[in-house]
């Protein structure tokens, strides 16, 4: 009895001796295999922090619009008779553009004109036959109230003739013709557009902080997208008297010089204005920037040595003050010296002290005035 108790507590005691053995083996690989994976190398992309002139600038969009610009139309209704322009032609102010059926409208200013010429001959009979005592001072004065009553109705008629004649009110480009002839034209109708080209005003909005920053004269910078990689200077000419309430923007206006007539109101621009002085800051890409609640971070690349002495690289993450963005760049006012190289992409799998390895094949873009690509 006492061989066999002693056996079957032998037996017990290894398969105690196993279970907890085998247990204890499963936790160290476990920690192993957990151990060598957080210190697995990380493949990154990173660039070198260097200095740049960085202008500080107020971004806006806006329209282009003409100096003067209209929609011509006629005052009176009437049939169109004739029509004296082409569709896109520049034109000089004052230029006949389009008249209306006259109608009787001669026969009428004539018989208007035959009455205006009796009434000066009546008064100037009577002036003679007054100063001979043949009628009274009351009869001169009735018939000269009807010679002015008279020529009135003469220069009413030649204003009404008149405004069946559509003429430029200044020097322009005309649009697309909107009438043809023998048509009925009612009052107000649109005939043609007509917009002066050159110079243009270019009108954005900026938000009421920028208004300590706005003056009258300033350069103002614009770009449109159907001139790409072109920039047209322009100038800041007026500034809104008052602030839109609802959105508690400004409206400003510049003058942009069209000597090439190749921009049309209506375009959208964009618009830049430089403000303050220039400055000498360390600019990074936007993708290198960790941005976070408790604070906007980099991993900057560190040389140290491993456990047996070989040279590797190690992510540090460094908290960083960050200024004005432009394009896909970003300022850096603190946390970055110049000469640091810095990951601008693969930091989200990283941790501090993490080894990494460099692959700068791929770079993220790092242009200050990006632009979309052709579609």
């Amino acid at each position: 009895m006492t061989k066999r108790m002693i056996i079957m507590l032998a037996c017990v005691g290894l398969l105690f001796g196993a279970v907890f053995g085998f247990g204890a083996f499963k936790s160290y690989m476990i920690g192993q295999f957990l151990k060598g994976f957080a210190n697995q190398t990380q493949t990154v992309a990173t660039t070198i922090a260097t200095t740049s002139e960085w202008q500080p600038q107020i971004s806006s969009v806006g329209s282009l619009v003409a100096v003067n610009g209209a929609s011509l139309s006629s005052e009176t209704a009437g049939i169109v008779d004739s029509i004296h322009f082409d569709s896109g032609a520049d034109v000089p102010a004052g230029a006949l553009l389009l008249t209306l059926r006259a109608n009787n409208d001669p026969a009428v200013l004539a018989q208007l004109q035959a009455a205006a010429s009796l009434d000066a001959i009546t008064t100037a009979r009577d002036v003679k036959q007054l100063q001979a005592d043949a009628i009274s001072q009351a009869q001169l004065d009735t018939d000269r109230a009807n010679l002015q009553a008279a020529e009135a109705q003469v220069q009413s008629q030649e204003a009404l003739m008149a405004e069946k004649q559509i003429r430029a009110p200044f020097a322009g480009r005309l649009g697309i013709r909107q009438v043809d002839v023998g048509q009925y034209l009612p009052m107000g109708t649109a005939i043609v557009t007509l917009e002066q080209l050159n110079p243009l005003y270019v009108d954005f909005y900026l938000p009421q902080q920028t208004l300590s920053a706005l003056s009258a004269g300033q350069q103002v910078q614009v770009t449109l997208d159907a001139f790409p990689g072109e920039t047209f200077p322009a100038k800041l000419v007026a500034i809104d008297a008052v602030v839109d309430p609802a959105t508690r923007n400004v409206q400003v206006r510049a003058t942009l010089a069209n000597d090439a007539l190749k921009l049309r109101p209506g375009m959208f621009a964009s618009v830049s204005i430089g403000v303050g002085t220039q400055q000498s800051l360390i600019t990074l890409p936007q993708t290198a920037i960790s941005y976070n609640p408790y604070g906007d971070t980099v991993f900057i690349v560190e040389h140290a040595k491993d456990s047996s002495g070989k040279p590797e690289l190690l992510a540090q993450q460094v908290f960083v003050t960050l200024g004005d963005t432009r394009g896909d760049q970003v300022s850096v006012l603190s946390g970055v010296n110049p000469g640091d190289e810095v990951v601008t992409a693969g930091q989200l799998k990283l941790r501090n002290g993490a080894p990494i390895t460099v692959n700068n094949v791929v770079q993220p873009t790092n242009n200050p005035n990006p632009t979309p690509p052709n579609q």
